[in-house]
């Protein structure tokens, strides 16, 4: 983990989202690692809602685990949107995923998002061969019940013990047609646009929605917009860039504004067309999701 003053301050964070507001950015997603940890989250989302109208969007992604008491105040804050992570709804499997026996902290946190006005509400779920594709089908009807938009996310070579191997990757066009096997599904729009998800909802008029998000099957890097700024400080480009660049030591170098644009602009430039993953020789990053944030 990253030594205390290696991470941004509120204030840091604070500074650089108004500049890129500045420079067009519509939408802000706060990620992890886990950003409901941060002592200071509901008093941070607050000042990055006073960028709208310019800032159309706040979101924030997080496993549930303290969600629910502060759902109220996070609402409250200016927070739009929340993303709930959900692996399994087996008590058991969940805790053999996570290391705690908490599933009804993100369920909680569901019901929580939905009570306080989140709509819509979405949980993601990413889906392993052999771990838990067998609930693929339980996860679709969970939506179905809570009116929830469930995503379902390809495994990526992103995790902790670097043991991602193809075989684990259960294709987003299987997932799609186990599900419409039991829960005929019907695609919402014929393009993702700049999304990462092919969204569906259900032929018989049920409530909630499907998404899939398969980047490794069917890549999307040719819509990405998005650029990547971690606790730490470095921007990083796509989730797989192998290099990251030091915005955290040029905001402390005492550097104008216009010096700052002109760092951002010129990494921006330099995002990459497409990530390797399909390559023979792709190199998985380093730092796994934790670190870099989804």
């Amino acid at each position: 983990m990253a030594r205390k003053e290696t991470i941004l301050t509120f204030e840091e964070i604070a500074r650089i989202a108004d500049i890129f507001v500045d420079l067009g950015i519509e939408k802000i997603r706060l990620t992890g690692g886990e950003p409901m940890l941060r002592q200071d989250i509901v008093t941070l989302v607050e000042q990055l809602s006073r960028l709208k109208p310019r800032l159309k969007d706040l979101a924030l992604t997080t496993n549930g685990h303290t969600f629910a008491e502060h759902a109220a105040d996070l609402k409250l804050a200016g927070l739009d949107r929340v993303t709930i992570s959900l692996d399994s709804l087996d008590s058991e499997r969940f805790r053999d995923i996570t290391g705690v026996d908490a599933l009804h902290k993100p369920l909680s946190a569901i019901d929580a998002a939905k009570r306080d006005g989140f709509e819509p509400v979405k949980v993601n779920a990413v889906i392993v061969r052999g771990r838990n594709d067998d609930e693929i089908v339980d996860f679709a009807r969970f939506a179905r019940e809570k009116n929830v938009s469930f995503r379902f996310i390809e495994f990526m070579p992103l995790d902790s013990g670097h043991g991602w191997s193809r075989d684990m990757v259960v294709p987003g066009r299987e997932i799609r047609d186990r599900i419409n096997e039991v829960f005929p599904l019907k695609l919402v729009e014929t393009t993702r646009g700049s999304g990462t998800a092919w969204k569906y909802e259900f032929a018989d008029g049920s409530p909630g929605e499907i998404g899939i998000i398969a980047p490794v099957t069917e890549m999307f890097c040719g819509q990405c917009s998005r650029i990547r700024l971690t606790a730490d400080g470095q921007i990083r480009t796509c989730l797989f860039s192998t290099i990251e660049h030091n915005l955290r030591d040029i905001l402390r170098s005492r550097a104008s504004r216009d010096e700052i644009v002109t760092f951002i602009e010129a990494v921006v430039m330099q995002k990459e067309p497409r990530h390797r993953i399909n390559d023979p020789e792709f190199v998985q990053p380093a730092r796994t999701m934790s670190f870099i944030g989804g």
